[in-house]
C-alpha cells in the first residue's frame, strides 16, 4: 500500500475502534479481500492470518501484507466478510469482548 493511502487509512480509522484479526476469530467471520487492479476477490481464514501476523493486527492493514494471486498487485483492500449487513445479529456483537472491540 502506498504511503499516501496508508496515511489515509490511519487517519480514517483514528478515533474508531479498529476491528482486529482476533475479533474476527471470536466472531467466526472471514477476512474479505479484493484486488483494486483486477477485481479478484476471496475470503481468507482469520485463524491462519492471526497465526502468521498476530491477533492484534487491524483488518484494514491486512491488505498491505497481501499480494493478489490473480495479477500479483499489492493494491488489496480488506474488510470483515460479513454474511450480509442486514443479517448481523446483536448477539454476535455481544459475544465480542469489550476489550477486543475497544482496541
Amino acid at each position: 500500500m502506498g504511503a499516501i493511502k496508508h496515511m489515509k487509512v490511519r487517519r480514517d480509522d483514528r478515533g474508531h475502534g479498529l476491528l482486529r484479526l482476533g475479533a474476527l476469530v471470536l466472531l467466526g467471520l472471514g477476512v474479505y479481500s479484493r484486488c483494486h487492479r483486477c477485481g479478484h476477490d476471496s475470503s481468507l481464514d482469520p485463524h491462519l492470518l492471526a497465526a502468521e501476523w498476530g491477533p492484534a493486527l487491524p483488518i484494514a492493514e491486512v491488505g498491505a501484507r497481501l499480494r493478489c494471486p490473480g495479477c500479483g498487485s499489492r493494491d488489496v483492500a480488506t474488510r470483515p466478510d460479513w454474511p450480509a449487513l442486514a443479517h448481523i445479529a446483536d448477539e454476535q456483537r455481544a459475544r465480542l469482548p469489550r476489550a477486543v472491540a475497544a482496541e
